[in-house]
C-alpha cells in the first residue's frame, strides 16, 4: 500500500500559503499530508486544492508537477475535491486573468474579472461577506448545518462563472452585484471564499468535508 493511500492530500504546487488550511484540517484529523506528487493524489481519499495568486501561475505549477491529469482523473472517479480561492477557480474550464488560460475543466465555466461596479467600490473584494444558498437546501453537502447568510472571508478580484446554473452552489452580494461564490459538481466543491480563515463557521465546512469523505470518525467539537 502506498504511504499516502487513503489520506487527505493538500496539494502543494508552489503557490500560496498552506499554513491556515493545514492548521484547519489538522484540528479534525491527523490523516492528511501535503504533496505535489501525482501518485499521492491518485491514491488519496480526498484532495484539497488551496491557493492564492494568478490563474496562469497556478495552472503552470500544476502542470510542472504532472498534477493536471491526476486531478482530472481523481474527479472523474467521483472522489471528493475541495478547491479554495484560486484552487476553486482552477476547477473551471478557463481563466481570463492576464489573457485566456485553460483550467482543469472539472466544472464547465470560466473565471472572469469583477465588472466595473459603482463609483468608489473597491476591487479586489476583501473582507467579510455573506453567502446564500443558490438552491433550497445545503443538506447532505459540506455546507450542512451552516446557516444561510453566514459571513465568510473573501480576497479576490475574479469571480466564478459556471456554464450551467446547477453548478452554482452559493451566491454573494457585493455592493449590489450578485456573484457565484461557490460551485459544486457532485463531490467536487470550489469555494471562492476562505473557509479556513472564516472562524467557527468556516471550520464547520472543513469538518463537513472531512467527515463526508470518511477520513476521520470522531466527536471532535468546534471550540
Amino acid at each position: 500500500m502506498r504511504k499516502n493511500s487513503n489520506k487527505i492530500i493538500i496539494i502543494d504546487y508552489g503557490l500560496g500559503n498552506l499554513h491556515s488550511i493545514k492548521k484547519a484540517v489538522d484540528y479534525f484529523t491527523k490523516d492528511w499530508t501535503v504533496s505535489g506528487d501525482p501518485a499521492a493524489v491518485s491514491s488519496a481519499r480526498a484532495v484539497i486544492l488551496p491557493g492564492v495568486g494568478a490563474f496562469a501561475a497556478g495552472m503552470k505549477g500544476l502542470a510542472e508537477r504532472g498534477l493536471i491529469g491526476a486531478l482530472r482523473e481523481f474527479a472523474g472517479k467521483g472522489k471528493p475535491i475541495l478547491g479554495v480561492c484560486l484552487g476553486a477557480q482552477m476547477l473551471l474550464s478557463e481563466g481570463h486573468e492576464f489573457g485566456a488560460h485553460q483550467g482543469l475543466n472539472i466544472i464547465k465555466g470560466k473565471v472572469v474579472k469583477f465588472p466595473e461596479l459603482a463609483k468608489g467600490v473597491k476591487i479586489p473584494h476583501i473582507g467579510w461577506n455573506k453567502i446564500y444558498p443558490a438552491k433550497d437546501s445545503w443538506q447532505g453537502t459540506i455546507l450542512q448545518d451552516v446557516p444561510a447568510k453566514s459571513d465568510m472571508y473573501f480576497v479576490h478580484s475574479y469571480i466564478l462563472q459556471p456554464e450551467d446554473k446547477k453548478n452554482i452552489f452559493t451566491l454573494t452580494n457585493y455592493e449590489g452585484y450578485e456573484f457565484c461564490s461557490a460551485v459544486r459538481e457532485e463531490n467536487v466543491y470550489g469555494c471562492q471564499f476562505h473557509p479556513e480563515k472564516s472562524g467557527e463557521i468556516g471550520l464547520r465546512i472543513i469538518k463537513n468535508f472531512i467527515y463526508n469523505c470518511h477520513c476521520e470518525r470522531s466527536n471532535k467539537e468546534l471550540y
